[in-house]
């Protein structure tokens, strides 16, 4: 769907598509030379950041060897690195040229990096934010994801709710493609409709014991192939995602790099609850968008 650039929230037709579907793909949202700045920026960050110190965290987006480590736990308020699940050998080593042994870098770029902070925080995403409705828009998990080539991961089917639970739910995900996402290079498929069918069904939880666990809350449904559809997106474009909606990723079997930037946004007026016990957790309010 069409943007370039307008300086409004979201049309009707826009709020209707991404009422049935659950997701909404908009186009020359933001600028080739804002792909390009926020892209260069994550090449330095990465360069930059010292490995000596550094835990060896890995990522991994699989239920049973999702990471829990205190690195991990605290960083909703900082600058992190997580590492590729193949970049280390069991002993730590990496295996991997640094520039493509990140997975991903996260979880308050939003706040911390000066660019990613001006860009998060433009008046294009207040009115988007306005349009869908929110009272008080709190902003938090920003990540650069990267999906480097022949050793990007694939992301298996998973609702945002899950790791950002509200009551009620409220999560919505700002997903920026900051280069093209094509089939070959792991683009996203969606279900459509699917956050209407499914309520959140399960949670990404503090276990009380320094680590972390899935709790079911209904049972996971095992969707068809053919329930998906394939949503390649070119860089520039936008695409919001409902906090219910079942998405995936696919591995990056190609000689191209796909990149992308996302932060979440919840509600955080009267009425919602963000509980304890979710992993994400600062010693200060989350950010907020209004008045950022």
């Amino acid at each position: 769907m069409q943007s370039k650039y307008a300086p409004l929230g979201l049309s009707a037709d826009q709020l209707n598509t991404f009422e049935r579907d659950g997701f909404l793909a908009i186009e020359d949202f933001f600028s080739p030379v804002d792909s390009k700045n926020l892209l260069r920026r994550a090449k330095e960050l990465v360069t930059a950041f010292d490995l000596k110190d550094h835990p060896k965290t890995k990522f991994s987006t699989s239920r049973d060897a999702h990471v829990g480590d205190e690195y991990f736990l605290s960083s909703g308020d900082k600058i992190r690195y997580f590492f590729e699940e193949d970049a280390l050998d069991k002993d730590g080593n990496l295996i991997v040229e640094k520039e493509v042994s990140i997975n991903k870098i996260g979880h308050a770029l939003h706040e911390l990096d000066p660019l990613y902070h001006e860009f998060s925080t433009r008046q294009r995403l207040k009115d988007v934010a306005k349009s869908l409705g929110y009272r008080a828009p709190k902003m938090l998990q920003s990540m650069i994801i990267f999906k480097n080539p022949k050793i990007g991961g694939e992301v298996p089917p998973h609702q945002d709710s899950t790791f950002l639970y509200t009551d009620p739910p409220s999560a919505i995900g700002f997903w920026f493609a900051l280069e093209d996402c094509t089939p070959e290079n792991g683009c996203m498929y969606f279900s459509p409709g699917s956050h209407k069918r499914y309520p959140p069904l399960k949670r990404f939880v503090r276990d009380g014991r320094g680590s972390t666990e899935f709790r079911d809350t209904e049972g996971a449904p095992v969707l068809a192939e053919e329930e998906y559809v394939c949503v390649p997106t070119r860089a520039g474009t936008l695409v919001l995602i409902h906090g219910q909606v079942l998405h995936k990723s696919g591995h990056n079997s190609s000689s191209k790099s796909r990149n992308i930037y996302t932060f979440h946004m919840i509600e955080g007026g009267e009425g919602s609850l963000y509980p304890a016990d979710n992993w994400l957790v600062t010693e200060k309010p989350f950010m907020d968008l209004y008045s950022a």
